[in-house]
């Protein structure tokens, strides 16, 4: 195994929008429709492994939280306003310097670092890692790699497209085509399914606890879904 599972080429994909990435209407425009279904998702199984109070503001109080592949924060910051202390890491130095400027406007402490996973230390309450996995030269080494900084009773919870001919359509050929997503952003022969990324979850020690699909429809747009043709949401926990 390399020593990270880092491509300079996807590296350089993202961090070339790193200007506009706050930007509803911007180059990650699906980014901010995604956040929400997300964030809802994490929010329930917060809740369901803690046990929270589903009406508090703060569940995290008291908790660590890693997001890895964090891009300018829009994960992170939602996840440090629950009450976690923040730390979000990525491999591109302009999206991590993005990322620090808008959480300082925001009056949001997040420690933002620009370091692999595998270079990283420490143990985390909770490790978040959305549409990231697709993009690595290696899988199940990163896997491996998010299961060591998950500390004892914590919450992984990672998203990606699944690999199948409904996926290649919406995320391929209609976003990237109708210039919803930038061109070049996801290479489907690295699209992950369901079941693939539970053997590597597996492999790395943790146990699938919950998959929930995200789909999208034209009344509801995307939206939590049993289909997880298009994308899904999955929930490890150390086994």
């Amino acid at each position: 195994m390399s020593e990270t599972s880092i491509l300079p080429g996807e590296v350089a994909q993202f961090a070339a929008h790193a200007g506009d990435w706050w930007d509803p209407d911007g180059s990650e425009a699906m980014l901010h429709k995604l956040n929400p279904v997300r964030l809802k998702y994490i929010r329930d199984q917060v809740d369901q492994h803690w046990q929270s109070d589903e009406c508090s503001l703060r569940p995290l109080a008291g908790k660590s939280a890693l997001d890895v592949g964090c891009g300018a924060g829009l994960l992170a910051e939602p996840l440090a306003r629950l009450g976690a202390k923040v730390t979000a890491i990525d491999a591109s130095a302009e999206l991590i310097a993005a990322a620090k400027d808008h959480a300082a406007g925001a009056g949001l402490d997040v420690d933002y670092r620009a370091v692999a996973v595998e270079n990283l230390g420490g143990e985390y309450d909770l490790v978040t890692c959305m549409e990231v996995v697709e993009h690595v030269a290696e899988p199940a080494g990163f896997v491996a790699a998010l299961a060591k900084r998950l500390a004892a009773g914590g919450l992984l919870i990672m998203s990606t497209p699944n690999r199948t001919a409904w996926s290649r359509l919406l995320t391929i050929t209609l976003a990237e085509g109708l210039g919803r997503v930038p061109k070049g952003t996801h290479d489907y022969g690295k699209f992950i399914t369901p079941g693939e990324l539970g053997t590597m979850l597996g492999k790395a020690g943790l146990k699938v606890v919950d998959v929930e699909g995200i789909a999208f429809s034209p009344l509801k747009g995307l939206h939590l879904s049993e289909d997880v043709r298009l994308n899904y949401l999955i929930a490890a926990v150390r086994g």
